[in-house]
């Protein structure tokens, strides 16, 4: 892993997803095969492979308090292009120090995630005052989870730090997105940890190689996520679990 610390120029950038994205490094060392952030690269001019370095924005937090008191208030998507808790954030501390900014000024905030080092931040995140936290958990299967995200926490540790924010009186989702063979049992294992759940299928630019491997080639098609999505919001609504389709 090629670590560099650098100096970025902004931080709080506008998003399509919510209204504002913060992205505290560059890369991402969890290296999943789908990952639509790859195409970083053509502006970044890394010649690494994708999950293979991590630049580090160190003045992050200073460009944040500067940039905070002169834009409008909007949701914070924590992050766009990164895991905002891949491993390098636990030496870092990059994510904790943005997110106490926007608490101290009360701005809402959206995390994404797949790793249970969001736990550590537990005690700020229960004094924000509007904030989520979500988890991307794409299958119930740890060989398919193997396959598509190699450097991820295991599912059942995703899912069980997925329970302790929900008890902790956080707001939380599950992101089943890309959707991935053998997710259909997910609802099940949401129930009670998950205040909504959002499916999305899959980006097949980085990935197809991957399927055709694996011969996973039958999910890959348009009836797979239509059936499996259909599937996936009946078990929600059994579980009470409130479910959105975004494709």
């Amino acid at each position: 892993m090629v670590v560099k610390e650098v100096y970025a120029k902004t931080i709080l950038s506008r998003s399509k997803v919510s209204d504002y994205t913060i992205n505290p490094y560059i890369g991402c060392e969890h290296n999943c095969t789908y990952c639509y952030a790859r195409f970083m690269r053509r502006f970044t001019g890394h010649k690494e492979a994708w999950g293979s370095f991590v630049d580090v924005k160190i003045n992050a937090a200073s460009l944040l308090q500067h940039e905070i008191q002169r834009k409008r208030i909007g949701r914070v998507w924590m992050s766009g292009v990164c895991d905002p808790y891949q491993p390098l954030e636990k030496k870092y501390e990059m994510t904790k120090k943005c997110l106490k900014i926007l608490s101290n000024h009360n701005w809402p905030v959206t995390i994404q995630t797949k790793s249970p080092l969001v736990l550590r931040d537990i005690g700020l995140l229960r004094g924000m005052e509007e904030v989520e936290a979500g988890f991307t958990i794409t299958t119930t299967d740890d060989r398919i989870r193997r396959i598509f995200e190699p450097n991820c926490p295991p599912i059942h540790e995703r899912i069980e730090a997925l329970r302790k924010l929900h008890s902790a009186g956080i707001k939380t989702y599950a992101m089943i997105a890309p959707l991935l063979p053998n997710a259909e049992e997910l609802p099940a294992r949401l129930g009670g940890k998950a205040d909504y759940v959002l499916i999305d299928r899959m980006n097949y630019h980085h990935a197809d190689w991957v399927y055709r491997k694996h011969k996973l080639q039958y999910a890959m098609t348009t009836n797979f996520f239509a059936e499996k999505g259909r599937e996936l919001v009946s078990s929600c609504r059994r579980k009470q679990i409130p479910c959105q389709i975004l494709f």
